[in-house]
């Protein structure tokens, strides 16, 4: 199937690439990974559960990455985050459940914290993460760096690594690792005042499942959820990870309504 043409919202001189469907409330917004873009596995198959229940759906691409403008070296949590709130300001109307997955897990946590203080908590109806990635530059990335690769990024400003999911190596920049100490969320607690579901798989080699629990360690201790796919690996895109991701937000959906008071 062809994916329809993007719409394109200018955020600080940059053309954010983003795709949109009306319906109901809660409405479902996408947040991808690094090196993802919005017309990828999980976003389209989300597009297609929007659609099938008459919700609305909101996805884009951060800048560098598929159909946005900018360079993605010139990427940073914070500029990543900035885009993805000013496209969920613009276009998402009433509760959302933010679906975020890898470093879009990170972004979402960051932008309910933003949202938070702002006043406009009350449009996150929930939180699903899949095999979230929160403060992955310091936690994952520099820990196991090289003594070559550290050379590289004080030479050159950035370092290569081979990828599994693309024949491009992915890039990390010094600007990156820097901006990533600034929008750390594993200091304390991440307060969310709505349910959290987290899918995490037990052979993912990129984000391993012992990261995820850390995280729960910091997410309140209401509503807080975790299911381990014991054969999952970080994509979590198989046929029978995207029926459990459906069945979550569908269980999300449900928790979001106002429950009937007893007479």
């Amino acid at each position: 199937m062809i994916a329809s043409p993007p719409q394109f919202l200018d955020v600080a001189g940059t053309n954010i690439a983003l795709r949109r469907r009306a319906g109901g409330e809660p409405g479902i917004v996408w947040l991808g990974g690094y090196r993802s873009d919005m017309l990828g596995t999980k976003a389209e198959w989300l597009d297609q559960y929007a659609s099938a229940n008459g919700l609305a759906f909101l996805r884009h691409d951060y800048s560098g990455h598929g159909e946005s403008g900018g360079e993605f070296r010139d990427g940073t949590i914070s500029l990543w985050l900035e885009q993805s709130l000013a496209v969920f300001r613009q276009f998402a109307s009433g509760p959302q459940i933010l679906v975020g997955s890898s470093m879009g897990g990170w972004i979402a946590l960051r932008m309910i914290q933003e949202l938070q203080r702002s006043g406009e908590r009350e449009q996150v109806a929930g939180l699903v993460l899949i095999a979230p990635a929160p403060d992955f530059t310091s936690e994952l990335v520099e820990p196991h760096l090289t003594h070559d690769q550290r050379r590289q990024i004080a030479e050159q400003g950035y370092m290569e690594e081979s990828s599994d999911y693309a024949p491009e190596p992915y890039i990390y920049t010094k600007a990156l690792l820097e901006d990533g100490k600034a929008n750390l969320v594993l200091k304390g607690v991440i307060q969310t005042d709505c349910p959290v579901h987290i899918l995490q798989g037990m052979e993912d080699r990129d984000v391993p499942y012992t990261h995820a629990l850390r995280l729960v360690d910091h997410l309140p201790v209401d509503d807080v959820t975790i299911t381990l796919v014991r054969d999952g690996d970080h994509r979590l895109s198989r046929q029978q990870d995207l029926e459990l991701l459906s069945r979550t937000i569908s269980s999300m959906i449900e928790r979001s309504k106002p429950r009937k008071s007893l007479q």
